[in-house]
């Protein structure tokens, strides 16, 4: 019997690339000119997978969400797994914005993932969802290389990667 390929299909942020990245961003900010004296905060909550930020208003706000943006860019963070909240009123007349780190495949995007691949009629391919992750298994490396072909070609709203190769 053919050895047995798989390899896992996952998403996430590296959440210390992240720190970094708020920490930056933070300190820019501080030292812009346009934000000086005012009451502006980016904090990370790495337990709820939470970036939050508060400005006196939409304009500053989106300002510095940018910079955000822009930290995260330089980074290496993948900005698709960041899903960023409504703006909504604080207190003292001021605003803030949640912004949500991705951490992991959600469920029905991993369904939508095992579906693709199904469709496709890939005859050796068996894909299983494993909690936040999607595994594909097969005796032929090259159907695993045109899956992961298949996959970077559809958008799923988050940034997949590909890892945790095994021989079997």
């Amino acid at each position: 019997m053919a050895a047995m390929q798989s390899f896992d299909v996952t998403s996430g942020c590296d959440l210390q690339e992240v720190d970094n990245a708020v920490n930056q961003a933070s300190k820019e900010i501080s030292q812009r000119f346009d934000f000086k004296g005012l009451a502006v905060s980016i904090d990370l909550k790495r337990k709820e997978n939470l970036i939050v930020l508060a400005a006196p208003d939409d304009f500053r706000l989106k300002a510095m969400w940018e910079v955000v943006l822009g930290k995260m860019t330089r980074r290496g963070v993948p900005v698709k797994n960041l899903k960023t909240g409504a703006i909504l009123p604080a207190a003292g007349g001021s605003v803030r914005m949640e912004v949500t780190l991705q951490q992991g495949i959600p469920v029905e995007t991993a369904r939508t993932i095992v579906k693709l691949i199904k469709d496709h009629k890939f005859r050796k391919v068996q894909a299983a969802i494993q909690g936040d992750q999607v595994r594909l298994s097969s005796p032929s490396r090259d159907e695993l290389q045109a899956v992961i072909a298949l996959l970077k070609g559809n958008d799923f709203g988050i940034e997949l990667t590909f890892g945790n190769y095994r021989s079997q």
